[in-house]
């Protein structure tokens, strides 16, 4: 019976470990400060009933900083939410899109999660949700610089181990270079989630927004950020003009 447990433990803890790696790290993330914060507002519940308030009260505000809770915001105190991945957020709803001859992405900045249609090709007016790693990877010998590079962002997000997996290096490994033209300032706005003629503070914000969720530890890209410093250059330049 030691022996099965063992075993069964063994195989329990192999699964864990594969659908950590397979997992999109911005939903792993998000989950694990959720379920942090839970655990700290359960024990902060159970201390605080046993009367031991010294640590209940700092262990409640830590849990409904994990969770992006504020209370103290009105009292002076608003960093407390943000220290802990909390704190202000830009505006419900927003999104940055960025698009290509083939593709049309786009970043939900409440969830994190990057999205695309096909916007021209046999497949135009697909979503890229639609198809697995390998009929996207075949993409690729018909798509431009650019829409390459938009691809390996998603492909990056979606399926985090793609490159290892890859035979051939069938993508390039992203060695292409992605240029396009100038970026115009409606460009700009789009991909920071801006409407047209958003003062410096609004681009500031959403472009430092932008870069936390393209960090590669949150399964982010560096063309994708490369884009977004440019948007916001473009718009600081057209304000200082």
């Amino acid at each position: 019976m030691t022996l099965i447990a063992g075993a069964l433990a063994v195989i329990t803890l192999y699964l864990l470990l594969q659908m950590f790696r397979a997992a999109n790290p911005v939903v792993l993330a998000r989950a694990i400060r959720f379920g942090g914060g839970v655990l700290a507002l359960a024990i902060a519940a159970f201390t605080g009933l046993r009367g031991e308030l010294v640590v209940a009260i700092p262990l409640g505000f830590f849990g409904a900083g994990l969770l992006g809770w504020t209370p103290l915001a009105n009292a002076g105190f608003g960093n407390v939410g943000g220290l802990f991945g909390g704190g202000a957020a830009p505006a419900s709803g927003q999104t940055s899109r960025v698009r290509s001859q083939f593709l049309d992405m786009r970043l939900d900045h409440d969830s994190g999660q990057l999205g695309g249609q096909i916007v021209a090709g046999p497949h135009a007016g697909r979503d890229l949700g639609e198809f697995d790693l390998a009929g996207l990877l075949a993409m690729v010998p018909t798509f431009d610089a650019e829409s390459v590079a938009l691809l390996e962002s998603y492909l990056d997000r979606r399926f985090p181990a793609w490159r290892q997996n890859a035979q051939g290096d069938a993508a390039g490994g992203q060695r292409r270079t992605a240029t396009s033209g100038k970026m115009t300032a409606e460009e700009a706005y789009q991909i920071l989630g801006l409407q047209p003629g958003a003062g410096r503070d609004d681009i500031s914000r959403a472009h430092k927004s932008l870069m936390k969720k393209l960090h590669p530890d949150q399964g982010g890209s560096n063309y994708l950020a490369a884009r977004v410093n440019e948007a916001k250059d473009t718009l600081l330049r057209t304000h200082n003009s």
